[in-house]
């Protein structure tokens, strides 16, 4: 009761701190329901966010839809009038509402008049309690499911995954460490009773976060404590423990993507090194980095790509840096040249000291217009909420004014001595390539022609 008196009092006289987006009011209710509000000076909209902790990560590749399954299926309809009245209601309310689910959770976006701002929240928590499940709406979920992830999973494209030629060089690179499942996980074989068994899991207060930003109603904490607080709390399922490379991969492999061009991708991936004084801001400023380094190099040195880019990507629990460049495939060559040439630079030289601050102050000064309204500032929270503590969120600024170039340049010798792993995307032939190929079958068939007629007239 105290920490909601405490909530009340801050949500009547905080328009100051609303001004410190890293400021944010959270507390837990007695269910163990994590809720963080942050008033705004934008009026007459709220962002709500509700995090539920449970994402494919938690499942096995034969189950590995099932947390996504279940999220399309919770909109399916809390009463006769099925999945469009759900819809009208929210409607009439003059919001809209979306789901989404992660590797590491599922989480329910709502943006909404700040007048409706508790009607809405009762329309999600029905969504939560009062969604029955029966055999029409499994399956109309199963058919969106599946169109999301690229319609029918036929025996050729499953065959074709089994054989590498179905995933892009990072997916591909993660199936063969034994970091990802080789084949596109399937609903068909999902069943009602895994559905509700995920739901009784995992769906639970304390594994959710609730995040209301914008133009906060001044009873709503006391609203949550008495609506949401209402939810029983389970105990908690045990996550699962995040994939670690399990098996080794060829350093160089050439993966080939489509029949016929004359264009070509080059990546080329390594293990993000674990460092144990230095902050994740490093890397993201190694990327910055990285990536002019490839622009500089491949585009306006050598003319090779137009776009070349650097990328940070996580697979089970290992995060990668990739360098990657779009290429003609006779320049490829070269460009691995060019990219072993600057390799082999930033190992004798590292980072050079101006290029590093010049990049470091733009990364700062992107803080300041990074998060603009309460839509992208609610998006923020979910995306940092493991960096929230003690009323405040980390500012990423501090953070990326902490990195000395000394510690960049520790993190890139880590990065770039590890020999890596090379994949070249490119069709199975080029123009000229399939030119000659018609070419010799056509020379061959006039060939045959010409020894059948002699044969003949013998």
């Amino acid at each position: 009761m105290r920490c909601l008196l405490f909530a009340c009092l801050l949500l009547v006289s905080l328009p100051s701190l609303a001004l410190d987006r890293f400021q944010v009011e959270g507390y837990t209710l007695r269910n163990g329901l994590q809720l963080l509000l942050k008033p705004s000076a934008d009026r007459g909209h709220v962002a709500i966010r509700l995090v539920v902790g449970v994402g494919l990560d938690d499942f096995s590749c034969d189950e590995k839809e099932l947390p996504h399954l279940l999220e399309h299926l919770l909109f399916s309809g809390i009463d006769a009038s099925g999945e469009g009245g759900l819809e009208e209601r929210m409607q009439a309310l003059g919001g809209e509402w979306n789901a989404f689910t992660s590797n590491a959770d599922t989480t329910f976006v709502i943006e909404a008049p700040a007048k409706n701002q508790r009607k809405v929240l009762d329309l999600l928590l029905a969504l939560l309690t009062q969604t029955h499940f029966d055999d029409n709406a499994i399956n109309a979920a199963k058919q969106v499911v599946e169109r999301e992830d690229g319609g029918h999973y036929s025996h050729l494209q499953r065959w074709l995954d089994r054989q590498d030629l179905g995933h892009t060089a990072s997916s591909q690179l993660a199936v063969e460490l034994g970091l990802k499942c080789a084949q596109r996980a399937e609903v068909d074989n999902l069943t009602r009773e895994q559905l509700e068994r995920v739901r009784k899991d995992w769906y639970a207060p304390n594994n959710m976060t609730l995040i209301v930003v914008g133009d906060l109603d001044k009873l709503l904490p006391a609203y949550l404590e008495r609506a949401y607080g209402a939810l029983e709390a389970i105990t908690p399922s045990e996550h699962p423990p995040l994939p670690q490379i399990a098996s080794s991969a060829a350093h160089e492999r050439t993966l080939t993507h489509g029949l016929v061009g004359n264009g070509a991708k080059l990546h080329w991936l390594v293990p993000e090194p674990v460092l144990e004084d230095e902050h994740d801001e490093t890397f993201d400023l190694l990327k910055d980095y990285l990536d002019w380094a490839l622009y500089r190099e491949l585009r306006l040195a050598h003319g090779l790509s137009y776009g070349p880019w650097a990328e940070r990507e996580v697979f089970g629990g290992v995060g990668f840096m990739s360098l990657n460049a779009d290429l003609e495939r006779d320049d490829v060559p070269e460009a691995e040249q060019v990219l072993e040439d600057l390799k082999a630079r930033l190992l004798k030289e590292g980072l050079n000291a101006e290029t590093f601050n010049r990049l470091k102050e733009a990364a700062i000064a992107r803080q300041a217009w990074a998060v603009q309204g309460n839509s992208a500032l609610a998006d923020y929270y979910w995306g940092a909420i493991g960096d929230y503590e003690d009323g405040r969120f980390a500012d990423p600024a501090r953070e990326l004014k902490a990195v000395t170039l000394q510690e960049a340049n520790k993190a890139v010798r880590e990065l770039l001595l590890q020999p890596g792993y090379l994949r070249i995307e490119k069709p199975l032939f080029s123009y000229d390539q399939l030119l000659w190929l018609a070419a010799g079958a056509l020379g061959m068939l006039l060939l045959g022609l010409v020894a059948w007629r002699f044969h003949r007239r013998k």
